[in-house]
């Protein structure tokens, strides 16, 4: 069976995806301030290899894990809503590129365990 990484198309599939996705984000008040000072570039390299890796691709992932990555969000505010609406970009980025609605749910279902790290509790 393949992975979910090749499933979605690979590597310019994840790529296209982040890129869209956080063109979404970037454009959304209601989170675009967790991003403010961020290197784009940088992060959307480490978003590009951090999918790539729990999609099941190559392990080229460098960052911090979940938890340590958005601590200081959390601090300036980050919960729960706002979680829903970047799931929502998730969403409608995959949407957009075509991806199946089962692949999404997937993708959507995989985002979801991360819930709780992201929101460091």
């Amino acid at each position: 069976m393949s992975t979910l990484f090749e499933q979605l198309g690979g590597e310019a599939a994840v790529n296209a995806a982040v890129d869209i996705f956080y063109k979404r984000v970037l454009s959304d008040a209601y989170v675009n301030r967790f991003f403010e000072g961020v290197d784009m570039t940088k992060q959307a390299a480490k978003q590009k290899a951090f999918l790539t890796m729990v999609f099941g691709g190559p392990n080229n992932y460098t960052g911090k894990d979940m938890r340590e990555g958005h601590k200081h969000l959390v601090k300036q505010g980050l919960n729960d809503s706002h979680f829903e609406h970047i799931l929502a970009h998730l969403r409608s980025t995959l949407a957009e590129l075509g991806v199946s609605g089962d692949l999404i749910k997937q993708v959507i279902d995989l985002a979801e365990t991360t819930r709780d790290d992201v929101l460091d509790r």
